[in-house]
């Protein structure tokens, strides 16, 4: 059986060499990489399960590694930073990212969210042989594959991060239900509320912009004003 394999990219040695020792004795396979432009090789040679990339980097920053990591693939990223602040983790989360961990961190900590992200990725990837129609959420020209993981809006593709995704299936199995922000953050990310509002605001953000004509008039992503979200008006 092929083990996860985790990516750690970061130019702090140090760093990568704890981080090396705490997800080996997981019993993760790991790659390393010191700059975003050696990450981006990896991921041409190898199969990757979900990648922690640092910010700040020499020769192609974390930002830059992400951005373009997202042009074409979906694996799990979560991002380390000393840069702290709420606006730094909503531009880390708004680029593509699908966990922000500021720096100093605890190792058990990351292991722990980087399990949870593991596990969510599988889950949403790992497809099964039945009907394509038993798999399919339906909303007028919204399509939601939750076997093959994908989207698709007037027969196009869209590309969704797998957070973005579990949060539209999310409301799809929900659909006509307002859910406030406190039950996606608790379904989604599996931890206390606490400030995750802008979080959730942030990813509701971004698929709105992936998956409506005009984002500011969504067809689809409702907003409850004072409630929360709901995804209405199944075909």
């Amino acid at each position: 059986m092929r083990r996860e394999t985790i990516l750690i990219v970061d130019d702090e040695k140090e760093i990568v060499k704890l981080l090396d020792i705490y997800f080996a004795n997981e019993g993760y396979r790991l790659l390393k990489a010191y700059d975003g432009i050696e990450a981006l090789r990896w991921l041409q040679q190898e199969e990757v399960d979900l990648i922690i990339l640092d910010v700040m980097m020499p020769k192609m920053d974390g930002i830059a590694a992400c951005m373009k990591i997202r042009e074409e693939r979906h694996v799990p990223i979560i991002m380390l930073s000393a840069k702290n602040t709420d606006m730094d983790k909503i531009h880390g989360l708004s680029i593509g990212a699908d966990d922000y961990v500021g720096k100093p961190f605890n190792p058990l900590e990351l292991v722990a969210r980087a399990k949870s992200q593991l596990r969510r990725y599988h889950r949403f990837n790992q497809g099964t042989p039945i009907q394509a129609e038993e798999n399919q959420l339906v909303f007028e020209d919204l399509v939601i594959d939750t076997a093959k993981h994908e989207v698709q809006i007037d027969g196009c593709k869209v590309k969704l991060t797998p957070r973005e995704f579990a949060i539209l299936e999310l409301l799809a199995r929900h659909q006509g239900q307002v859910l406030s922000m406190e039950q996606i953050y608790n379904n989604i990310w599996n931890e206390p509320f606490l400030d995750g509002g802008n979080t959730v605001m942030v990813h509701v953000r971004k698929i709105r912009e992936k998956i409506e004509s005009d984002p500011k008039r969504p067809r689809y992503v409702q907003t409850v004003w004072g409630v929360g979200y709901k995804l209405d008006g199944p075909s």
